[in-house]
């Protein structure tokens, strides 16, 4: 069940982080949960490296979508790097 939970947090995650980021990225509803959960992962390291959370505790929102937010961002450089070259 914590799996599910973790998924859909990743989905609202990912689609809040493609919102902000301005452009047109290709891929649906399961590259942008792919990309939340990305983005909580990468929050969650970087946030118990500057000492916001504990070993084993759990990425909190905010740094979640900050996280998601740098992966689209990267992601969109990748693919309209990618469309430019082909």
């Amino acid at each position: 069940m914590h799996v599910l939970v973790f998924l859909l947090f990743g989905l609202v995650v990912g689609a809040l982080a493609r919102f902000i980021v301005p452009g047109r990225e290709p891929g649906g509803w399961v590259v942008s949960m792919l990309l939340g959960v990305g983005g909580a992962v990468l929050g969650g390291y970087f946030g118990r490296l500057l000492g916001f959370y504990r070993e084993g505790q759990p990425a909190g929102f905010f740094l979640a979508l900050v996280g998601a937010v740098a992966l689209v961002a990267v992601y969109h450089l990748a693919i309209v790097r990618r469309g430019r070259l082909t």
